[in-house]
C-alpha cells in the first residue's frame, strides 16, 4: 500500500475514534463510529487475498447492522424523551437495544461468531489495529451509556468469559486463539462496568498493553500457528523467553500484570455480593488458562524436529523495530506493583 494512503487511513482512524470520544450527541458518536469502520476496510483488504476479502465484508456487514441499530435506537430515544445526548438514555428498549448494539461491534457473546473468523482472515498488524484500536470507540459509548438493565451486563460479562476461554480450547491458529481471548477480557469488563468503570478502565488498558505485545511477538517471528512457536528459541532466544511470560499475564496469574484488574475484579463483584458471578467467571478464566499454557508449552518447552546446521537465526541482525515490544513487555510483566498508582489516577 501506497504510505501515503496508509498515513491517510491511520489518522482516519485516530479522527473517527477522537469524534466519538469528544461527543456528547448521538449522531456525533454515530459518525465517529463510521468512520472508523470505512477507514479501517481498506486496510483490512490490502492484501487482495480471498481470505481477506471474506473477512473484510463479514466485518463490514457486522459493522453496518449494529451502526444502523445504534442509529434507530439513539432516534428512538429522542422521540420518546426529546433527548439526543448519550447520558440521558433513560428509556429502557432503546437503552437495551444500543447496548446489545455495542456488544455487536466489540464481539461479546452471544454475538461474537464474527470476531474470530474475521480475525483469521487479517495479517497481524491489522489484526492487531482490530484487537485493540476498534475497541476504544464503542467501549467508550457502553461506558457512558446509562445502564438500565443490570441482569443483561452481567449475562453478557458471564456469557463473554464462558465462551472466551471455551471457544479456545480447541484451536491452534495464534489469531483465533487471540480473538477468544479479546471475547473473553472483554467479559471481565463488561461484568465491573456499571458497578466500578475506574476498574473497567484499569482491564482495559492492561489488556491493550498485553495484546499489544502478544501482536508484535508473533508477527516478529512470523507466527501463525501454534506449531511454528516451536522453531522461535532458533530465530530470536530473547522472545522464545518473553512469549510464556506474556501468555501467562494474558491468563492472570501472579506476579504479572495481568494478575491485578481480575483480582480487583473479583474483590469488587464479591463487594456488590455477587459471590456465584465472581465464582463462574474465575472458573471460565481457568479456560482461558489452558489454551495461553498450550502456547507457552509449545514457545518454551518443544523444540523442532530438526537440528539447524546452518548459523543460528538470532545470530543475524534483526531489521525488525523491537523497542515498543521492548517498552510493552516490560509492562505487561512488571506493572503489577504500580496498581494502587493506576488506581489513584484513574479515580474519578
Amino acid at each position: 500500500m501506497n504510505p501515503h494512503i496508509a498515513a491517510t487511513l491511520i489518522f482516519t482512524l485516530g479522527l473517527g475514534t477522537t469524534i466519538t470520544f469528544a461527543s456528547s450527541h448521538w449522531l456525533l458518536a454515530w459518525m465517529g463510529l463510521e468512520i472508523n469502520t470505512l477507514a479501517i476496510i481498506p486496510l483490512m483488504s490490502q492484501h487482495h487475498h480471498p481470505r481477506a476479502t471474506e473477512a473484510t465484508t463479514k466485518y463490514f456487514l457486522i459493522q453496518a447492522t449494529a451502526a444502523a441499530t445504534i442509529l434507530f435506537a439513539s432516534a428512538t430515544n429522542a422521540w420518546l424523551t426529546g433527548e439526543w445526548e448519550i447520558q440521558h438514555m433513560k428509556h429502557p428498549l432503546p437503552a437495551t437495544a444500543t447496548t446489545m448494539a455495542l456488544a455487536l461491534k466489540l464481539g461479546l457473546a452471544p454475538m461474537h461468531f464474527w470476531l474470530p473468523e474475521v480475525l483469521q482472515g487479517l495479517d497481524l498488524m491489522t489484526g492487531l489495529i482490530l484487537s485493540t484500536w476498534q475497541k476504544l470507540a464503542p467501549f467508550a459509548l457502553l461506558m457512558q451509556t446509562p445502564s438500565t438493565n443490570s441482569e443483561l451486563m452481567i449475562l453478557l460479562g458471564l456469557a463473554s468469559t464462558v465462551v472466551g476461554g471455551w471457544g479456545g480450547l480447541n484451536q491452534t491458529q495464534l489469531r483465533k486463539l487471540l480473538a477468544y481471548s479479546s471475547i473473553a477480557h472483554l467479559g471481565w469488563m463488561v461484568l465491573v462496568l456499571q458497578f466500578n468503570p475506574q476498574l473497567t478502565t484499569l482491564a482495559l488498558l492492561t489488556y491493550l498493553v498485553m495484546t499489544f505485545s502478544a501482536f508484535v511477538v508473533f508477527k516478529i517471528n512470523s507466527s501463525t500457528n501454534i506449531n511454528t512457536m516451536a522453531t522461535s528459541w532458533a530465530k530470536a532466544p530473547a522472545l522464545a523467553t518473553l512469549t510464556p511470560l506474556i501468555m501467562l499475564s494474558l491468563g492472570g496469574l501472579p506476579p504479572l500484570t495481568g494478575f491485578a484488574p481480575k483480582w480487583l475484579i473479583l474483590q469488587e463483584l464479591t463487594k456488590q455480593e455477587l459471590p456465584l458471578v465472581a465464582t463462574l467467571a474465575a472458573l471460565a478464566a481457568l479456560l482461558s488458562l489452558f489454551f495461553y499454557l498450550r502456547i507457552c508449552y509449545a514457545a518454551a518447552l518443544t523444540g523442532p524436529p530438526n537440528t539447524l546446521t546452518n548459523t543460528a537465526p538470532w545470530r543475524l541482525l534483526t531489521h525488525q523495530l523491537t523497542l515498543p515490544l521492548a517498552i510493552s513487555a516490560s509492562a505487561s510483566l512488571l506493572l503489577l506493583p504500580f496498581t494502587p498508582t493506576a488506581l489513584a489516577l484513574l479515580a474519578p
